[in-house]
């Protein structure tokens, strides 16, 4: 919940200037609030960055009061729509099953379905970070034919390691879960699906995780808020090594 019209606006024309962000060896994205989605989408037309939504509901319409649906955010130009955010099921009651009927809802539309998972800290410091994930995973994939799974990304983002106070996890043991999360989709599905790490990404971890070998992206928050912060971790990346796809 950051931005005024004005902010988003320049926000978007600096990312459209931006040569980095047309490099053919990344896939750069955005996710503003409701109100700057259209807004963001015509600024960026043209340009290599997806423009998303960070929540939807499930249904196409009806009684939803404060709801937006996943046909509305594509009339608003999203091609993308996060799904799941620890902050949507701590504060507003998000959970697997719901996460689950987003999901589908998303695919069916063709919207890219970027869904988070995560184990808290309590989860973490009780071992159980492989159950809350295998849980998490099998669920969001509950109601996704093997067809439309194509448009589901994961984000790994442990709980305890994002926000102002998180601790960002080595990069050894994202990668162990970023594996872990992929075995699981090869099980459901047949192939790995892509697996985006989300956890204070800043600019003098990113290298190193973008390096590990089952991390197919970065998922970026505080670090992205101010937009040369977001194009330098860009830069560092790209200039590091050439991104997997």
């Amino acid at each position: 919940m950051n931005k005024l019209r004005s902010e988003a606006q320049a926000y978007c024309n600096a990312l459209a200037v931006s040569p980095l962000i047309n490099s053919p060896r990344i896939q750069t994205f955005i996710i503003p609030p409701f109100p700057y989605i259209s807004e963001s989408a015509s600024l960026l037309s043209g340009r290599n960055v997806l423009v998303g939504a960070q929540n939807m509901h499930w249904q196409d319409q009806g009684a939803w009061t404060g709801e937006i649906s996943p046909l509305m955010l594509l009339d608003c130009g999203a091609q993308i729509v996060e799904i799941g955010h620890s902050e949507r099921r701590m504060h507003f009651g998000e959970t697997d099953e719901t996460v689950a009927l987003k999901t589908a809802a998303a695919v069916k539309h063709g919207l890219i379905a970027l869904v988070c998972i995560g184990d808290t800290k309590a989860q973490y410091d009780a071992g159980k970070t492989a159950e809350i994930l295998e849980q998490q995973t099998r669920m969001l994939l509950r109601d996704v034919s093997e067809e439309d799974a194509e448009k589901v990304v994961i984000a790994y983002e442990p709980v305890w390691s994002i926000g102002e106070s998180g601790t960002p996890a080595k990069a050894e043991f994202a990668d162990e879960q970023h594996q872990r999360i992929k075995s699981i989709t090869t099980q459901i599905l047949g192939k790995p699906l892509p697996v985006l790490y989300g956890g204070s990404v800043n600019p003098n971890n990113c290298v190193e995780l973008a390096a590990q070998k089952h991390i197919d992206g970065l998922f970026i928050g505080r670090s992205a808020w101010d937009v040369q912060s977001y194009l330098s971790i860009v830069k560092l990346v790209l200039d590091s090594q050439e991104l997997k796809t």
